[in-house]
């Protein structure tokens, strides 16, 4: 196969064209979702635009991801809004619920230094990806009374099991003036994706969805004949931008329930954004995710600092980046000076919004988390692997997500042990390592999974690219699924690279299901 190769060592002069045209974009996609993202978490709606600007103006400058879009995320919402509504709701839970941002912000900081960039290897893929569906369930339940135009009152401090319940009540109080708003936004949404032509996938969605929702807003005078909550509000944006965080709960535990839900999901969902936006780099370069760690913990503890919301490796806009042909980080920084320039000059415009297109959007957001082909695609590799996604979601649903993922995590060790797994085998990577001048050959004993990663994965990265590398599996009882996902990337990725890698042994086992990764267990 012959080797391509790509010169990546781009100026600001060359790119800069390019950049700004794909920042620009970027821009009318992050500035609704910015405001609708604030709004669903229970911060000012601007905070979520200030939040942006930080991901936008300040990361660039660290060694950060080159095409991914920094700023607030859906999947950090539930945290967010439970951690206001625990720390007693209103200025008072925002302001301590900042201060948590901040204080997780300064362990991330660590985290980068200490280079834990093998975070998301700590993690079975099926509970990960059953609590991102899960915050993706109750973003949609939260958002479908937004969308109805029913009164806030009678779904505050609502849970999500109590939400969907409750979605008839909901419908029959709906203010339909507002709810044809948001259904229009929502059909935007959900039918633009599907239309294929080139012309048409340069358009951002929730910018259409704004260009004939706020007509529809003018056109039935919501300023005057609907609820305040019908349209977004910023207010003076520029004399709340002060030190807005309140550490007067630091020595509780709720906070730092907080503190730890926000540093776990933001640096994992982060490190998974920036492993994918890699895989889809037209120029496959390789990022610095501690560097990126770093730059989050600084763009996060200032954020907080003002009050705004928690900013991460985001994967829609960073995948949209690419889309528009951005080619640096640069791209990034322009998004944020145009969420600034909107700041200055745009805030009457932005105030004729309606919530409920921005319910929309969300809405969106949530099923794209919790789409019914993440349930195909976790089926297919495997039984086990459902039950562990399902447990994660029902459990996240029921209480929080940190049981959410503590329960995922439990039902996937108990497997394990069903299929022949020792106790010890569950901490403990058990190998044998020979080798020469050409070549590394590894016996794995025991059992390869999930927990096993961050030690193999480091292991592999220390062999030199010019070495044969062979690892042997006949003897090995078990090999889960997140293993071989970890091992068949490296495979890839190695030989990409030119390097070599043979697994051995692999037809000694028997599949759990029909899926190619899926769990393997040694024949008997």
């Amino acid at each position: 196969m012959k080797t391509i190769h790509v010169n990546t060592d781009f100026t600001f002069r060359q790119t800069w064209k390019t950049d700004i045209i794909s920042g620009f974009l970027v821009f009318l996609l992050a500035l609704p979702l910015s405001l609708g993202i604030a709004k669903a978490s229970g911060f000012p709606a601007a905070m979520g635009v200030f939040s942006a600007i930080i991901g936008g103006l300040l990361s660039s400058f660290f060694r950060v991801s080159p095409l991914t879009i920094k700023g607030p995320a859906a999947g950090l919402i539930t945290i967010c809004s439970g951690a206001i509504l625990e720390f007693g709701g209103g200025t008072t839970g925002w302001q301590i619920a900042a201060a948590a941002i901040t204080v997780a912000a300064i362990i991330q900081i660590g985290f980068g230094f200490l280079k834990f960039r093998s975070l998301s290897d700590l993690f079975p893929h099926s509970a990960v990806h059953g609590m991102l569906a899960a915050i993706g369930i109750i973003i949609i339940a939260k958002q479908i009374p937004v969308l109805l135009g029913t009164e806030p009152e009678m779904y505050a401090g609502e849970g999500p099991i109590e939400l969907i319940m409750n979605i008839p009540k909901f419908i029959s109080h709906a203010h339909w003036h507002i709810a044809i708003v948001g259904l229009i936004g929502l059909l935007i949404m959900f039918s633009l994706p599907l239309l294929k032509h080139p012309m048409v996938k340069k358009i951002p969605a929730p910018m259409l969805v704004l260009l004939l929702t706020i007509p529809l807003s003018l056109f039935w005078d919501f300023r005057q004949n609907a609820p305040s909550y019908s349209l977004v509000e910023i207010g003076d944006f520029w004399s709340s931008l002060k030190i807005n965080t309140d550490y007067s709960w630091i020595g509780r535990f709720v906070f730092w329930k907080y503190v730890i839900m926000l540093l776990f999901v933001n640096s994992l969902e982060s490190l998974l954004t920036v492993k994918a936006i890699d895989n889809l780099d037209p120029y496959k370069r390789k990022s610095d995710y501690n560097g990126d760690l770093k730059a989050l913990g600084v763009g996060n503890f200032f954020a907080g600092l003002f009050g705004g919301l928690p900013i991460i490796s985001e994967v829609v806009r960073s995948s949209s980046n690419i889309t528009y042909g951005a080619k640096t980080k640069w791209s990034n920084f322009f998004h944020g000076l145009f969420l600034l320039i909107s700041m200055l000059f745009l805030i009457p415009v932005i105030e004729m919004i309606p919530n409920a297109a921005l319910a929309a959007m969300l809405i969106y957001a949530g099923y794209r988390l919790a789409s019914p082909k993440h349930f195909v695609e976790i089926w297919k590799v495997g039984k086990e692997q459902m039950a562990i996604f399902l447990t994660t979601i029902l459990v996240t649903l029921a209480e929080d997500l940190l049981l959410g993922i503590f329960a995922g995590v439990s039902v996937k060790m108990i497997f394990h042990l069903m299929n022949g797994a020792k106790i010890k085998n569950l901490f403990v990577a058990n190998f044998n390592i020979s080798q020469d001048e050409d070549s590394v050959k590894i016996i794995v004993n025991d059992v390869a999974i999930f927990t096993h990663l961050v030690k193999y994965k480091k292991l592999l990265n220390q062999i030199p690219n010019n070495k044969q590398i062979t690892i042997e599996f006949k003897t090995c009882k078990l090999i889960d699924h997140s293993f071989l996902n970890f091992i068949f990337d490296f495979k890839r990725e190695r030989e990409l690279a030119g390097g070599r890698v043979d697994l051995a042994g692999l037809d000694k086992h028997t599949k759990l299901s029909s899926h190619p990764l899926a769990t393997k267990k040694l024949k008997k």
